[in-house]
């Protein structure tokens, strides 16, 4: 079986992992990302020009299944993946690791986007700390509020009205408490991502008091198949 594997977060390249001993797999790569990790097998890098440009891509290289395991807000590729097996009659999973959850101790404020986010601040403290990626950052240039943003790659353009940082996961918690009391944070904003990898600021913030906003995820497109973890789109592409 032929399987295209829209990628960029660990899960996919775990699943890659575990896949191409069996499956004739091809990851996909939107390109975001400079010096990405790259997985096991065959890669496609860049875009595939929306649907239309979907649908093309999967009937030339006879792709008989699609597993989406891009970021969970990257929601115009899985509407893209939705619509193009749609079309085709494909079968699509999912697969998407949980979202965070609130603990004791924690005080967490939800925001629809980046937008809704940015308006919360200025209650909420006067030193921010953001962790949402590159994309969105401009919602937030006037708040008012002294602004630390951490990305993986620069913006473009670079922004004046903030801290920029460089910085790749897996974050510890020991480094993140050290940042946030350096930088005297007050108040984080971050997106429900989930998963392990980026989870120790949220504990840094509970135990130094911080609040958090929380970026909801975009919902998915309905009717969907979700699988949780990566031996269940195993067993789903098996089955």
């Amino acid at each position: 079986m032929k399987v295209l594997l829209l990628g960029g977060t660990g899960e996919a390249r775990r699943l890659a992992d575990e896949l191409v001993a069996e499956f004739d797999v091809v990851s996909s790569l939107a390109g975001r990302t400079v010096d990405a990790r790259l997985p096991a097998g065959e890669v496609h890098r860049g875009g595939f020009g929306g649907v239309a440009g979907l649908i093309a891509w999967l009937v030339e290289q006879q792709i008989e299944a699609v597993v989406d395991a891009t970021h969970p807000f990257a929601a115009t590729m899985t509407a893209n993946a939705a619509a193009a097996t749609a079309a085709l009659d494909l079968p699509l999973l999912v697969l998407r690791r949980p979202g965070w959850r609130e603990q004791a101790g924690d005080t967490w404020h939800w925001a629809a986007d980046a937008g809704a986010a940015a308006t919360l601040l200025p209650a909420l403290g006067e030193r921010a700390f953001l962790t949402i990626g590159r994309q969105g950052l401009s919602a937030f240039a006037d708040t008012g509020v002294w602004t630390l943003a951490r990305c993986v790659d620069p913006p473009e353009p670079v922004p004046s009205w903030c801290e920029l940082l460089l910085d790749r996961g897996p974050y510890e918690l020991a480094a993140e408490l050290e940042l946030m009391r350096k930088w005297q944070i007050d108040v984080l904003v971050t997106k429900n991502s989930g998963g392990d990898m980026t989870a120790a600021k949220l504990t840094a913030a509970r135990e130094l008091g911080v609040p958090v906003v929380l970026i909801e995820r975009p919902p998915l497109p309905a009717g969907v198949a979700v699988a949780r973890t990566t031996g269940e789109v195993r067993a789903w592409l098996t089955g």
